[in-house]
């Protein structure tokens, strides 16, 4: 191939190159197209351009296109198939041309380098992965993780109470679950923060500026933001069979973390502590105030009954309401008895005889004693003072009957205060039950090694997500261009 012929060749393929873009230009298969439509009007040319489409694309096919240009061009321009000494170009020009093949063969290859970094996996799926990785391993700042477990027990009444009086009580029924899901509440809250914050500046130190700011928590987080970032470093696990509580407590330092810990445990049992402590008092001082009513009220009704009683001299109405009765009977027993003897005097004695006259005397005497004893039974006439009108007026009858009232009252008020010793024998029971104990199982461990980041878990989630996302988009997308 002559100097001039080439030099041909190499001035179309300039202009060429000048008219099509950088990608064009790149495109084996966009200048596939432009060498099938030049080799109908000018083979040389579609000769020189397919050895550039091969270069791009060196596959079988296009190598075979390309000795079939080479054998066309060949057989119609011999010419350029003809190399002789005086026609050889000089070393200067062949140097030249290796230089100019050089530089396009790395032109090629950045543009095809270029082009695979172009490519949406690249870009949408290896780049962030390598970042996540550079960020899990170089820049996040480790967190160490504390561990302590708790669990809620009750005292054991039923070794101490009565079996009759601990059922009645409710022991043995055991609130467990409440009571783990109270100190899993407490410890999740804004009270808890605050005592932290207050005893160890819990906020200061999870808002450091020398751990990365991705970790952290910010300077100027609202109390929102900061409980929630509370509520990430703080874990509470639970088992639903034993009922034992795991407290995980993190941190950027292995001593703050066991001292976080150590104060969680701490204020947990006291809070506890203290609500059994506050519900049995609160419970106590309501029942005892209610024993004291029942008990006043009982000392009243004493006191009524012991000021009628000595009022009246009576130890007991009743009774002698009952004594004045039983005389009442046997004076008439005696009446009749006397009456009948009075008979059978008269038939055979005459009025004025002595006998007579002393068996109508002790039948008036007798009846007399029963009018006497009846009056008692319907007016009375005792009374600590003679001027008390009432205690004079007042009959045996409505005595008893006053004093069945007070007793009645007396009765009730002595029933009222034995429901009450009960009531508060079982409120001081039902106390003793509330009180709750939270028992340490594993003290706050001090940690060696950082927990956190999983760096290997992190990245394999962080790579399976990004796939997941990315086929998702590229499904979408493909149903957007078929439906086109």
């Amino acid at each position: 191939m002559t100097e001039q012929s080439q030099q041909v060749l190499e001035n179309k393929i300039k202009k060429l190159r000048c008219s099509l873009t950088t990608e064009q230009w790149s495109d084996a298969d966009f200048l596939l197209i432009r060498v099938k439509e030049l080799e109908k009007t000018d083979l040389a040319f579609a000769f020189r351009l397919m050895q550039r489409v091969r270069n791009l694309s060196p596959t079988k096919s296009n190598c075979e296109l390309l000795d079939d240009l080479r054998a066309k061009t060949f057989k119609l321009h011999p010419e350029l198939a003809i190399t002789s000494s005086h026609n050889m170009p000089s070393r200067r020009h062949t140097f030249s041309g290796l230089k100019r093949l050089g530089k396009a063969l790395f032109s090629s290859s950045k543009q095809t380098g270029m082009k695979k970094l172009n490519q949406p996996i690249v870009m949408f799926v290896i780049i962030p992965f390598f970042l996540f990785g550079f960020y899990q391993t170089m820049l996040a700042s480790p967190r160490y993780e504390s561990q302590a477990q708790l669990i809620v027990k009750e005292p054991n009444g039923m070794a101490t109470l009565d079996p009759a009086m601990a059922v009645m009580s409710g022991f043995g029924i055991s609130g467990g679950s409440s009571d783990t899901q109270l100190v899993k509440s407490y410890i999740h809250s804004a009270d808890m923060l605050k005592y932290l914050d207050r005893e160890i500046n819990v906020i200061e130190h999870f808002s450091d500026n020398q751990y990365d700011s991705f970790s952290r928590l910010s300077e100027d987080a609202s109390k929102e933001n900061q409980l929630k970032f509370f509520l990430k470093m703080i874990s509470i696990e639970i088992d639903e069979n034993s009922q034992v509580i795991t407290v995980k407590a993190q941190a950027f330092e292995p001593q703050v973390a066991h001292k976080l810990s150590e104060l969680l445990v701490e204020r947990a049992e006291w809070y506890i502590n203290e609500i059994g402590r506050n519900l049995a008092k609160n419970q106590l001082d309501f029942v005892q105030k209610e024993h004291t009513l029942v008990q006043e009220k009982l000392s009243s009704a004493k006191s009524v009954l012991l000021r009628f009683q000595r009022r009246y001299n009576l130890l007991d109405p009743e009774a002698e309401g009952m004594a004045l009765q039983q005389i009442s009977y046997q004076l008439e027993g005696k009446i009749s008895a006397k009456k009948t003897e009075l008979r059978a005097l008269a038939t055979s004695m005459s009025g004025e005889a002595p006998l007579v006259l002393q068996a109508q005397a002790e039948l008036d005497s007798l009846v007399q004693q029963l009018n006497n004893e009846r009056s008692r039974l319907t007016d009375n006439d005792r009374g600590p003072d003679t001027n008390d009108t009432e205690a004079h007026s007042m009959a045996v009858g409505e005595i008893l009957a006053k004093y069945g009232d007070y007793k009645i009252d007396l009765e009730l008020a002595l029933q009222a205060y034995t429901s009450s010793l009960v009531s508060l024998e079982k409120s001081r029971i039902e106390a003793y039950r509330q009180l709750k104990y939270l028992v340490v199982v594993e003290s706050p461990t001090l940690p060696e090694d950082a927990s956190y980041p999983k760096i290997f878990y992190n990245l394999a989630l962080f790579l399976a997500l990004v796939l997941m996302l990315f086929g998702i988009v590229k499904i979408i997308i493909a149903t957007v261009n078929e439906l086109r």
